[in-house]
């Protein structure tokens, strides 16, 4: 059984559904610590041809909150705020009226705590690609927040009885073949593929949400793009 362990991120750039894509159970570690200015929260897609970072608001979040401790910001209607930037953003892009039913439901959960908003966003990007693997919240199952760093991550790969766990490129400053070879678990990783693809005209800029790639690119192609991948 192949496993991926990634903190749950809105609406994630391309490679983070490679990473899915690649992997049997693809678990989201939402029982962390929250990260300040990270990826959990926020995300980049084109305004105007040019980056425009978008954030859900939270309430009272901090790096000494766990996600799944953090509730969202209701002060202001941000839903609705960021649906209008995205609308405005991409209503030339040439599979708008494809994505943005998809976009519009995402937006409109009433989940109200971060965790399981962003859990639920993912999974509808999850089935709209059409992947195989489950998805699966640390926090409902593994019990071992006692752990921290590797030593969770290899505790979750025992649990699952993971034949190979993947990992992005980043994890290989962080991660020890042999730790994991000696519980019989091969480690792997993943180098994203980030193809150019037009972008309204405007110079391409990599790495955005997966918002970008379904506006441009469309659901086929976008699913097309998920596969083969290259592991290291």
């Amino acid at each position: 059984m192949k496993l991926a362990i990634m903190q749950p991120y809105f609406a994630p750039y391309l490679g983070y559904f490679q990473l899915m894509a690649a992997v049997d159970r693809f678990v989201l570690l939402d029982d962390v610590n929250f990260i300040n200015r990270g990826w959990i929260n926020r995300n980049r897609i084109l305004v105007g041809g040019r980056e425009h970072l978008i954030t859900i608001p939270l309430r009272g979040a901090s790096q000494n909150q766990r996600i799944n401790q953090i509730a969202l910001g209701e002060e202001t209607p941000w839903r609705a705020k960021l649906l209008k930037t995205i609308e405005q953003a991409y209503r030339k892009a040439a599979f708008y009226e494809e994505t943005m039913p998809l976009v519009r439901d995402m937006l409109a959960c009433p989940e109200t705590e971060l965790a399981p908003y962003l859990h639920a966003s993912l999974a509808a990007l999850h089935a709209w690609l059409d992947l195989s693997c489950r998805i699966v919240p640390s926090s409902a199952i593994y019990g071992d927040t006692g752990l921290k760093g590797a030593e969770r991550i290899r505790d979750i790969c025992v649990q699952e009885q993971a034949a190979i766990y993947i990992n992005p490129p980043g994890g290989k400053d962080l991660y020890a073949p042999a730790d994991f070879s000696a519980l019989g678990i091969e480690l792997r990783f993943l180098k994203p593929r980030l193809d150019e693809y037009g972008q309204c005209g405007a110079p391409f800029t990599p790495g955005l949400s997966i918002i970008d790639v379904l506006m441009h690119q469309g659901r086929t192609a976008t699913r097309q793009a998920l596969f083969p991948t290259e592991l290291e």
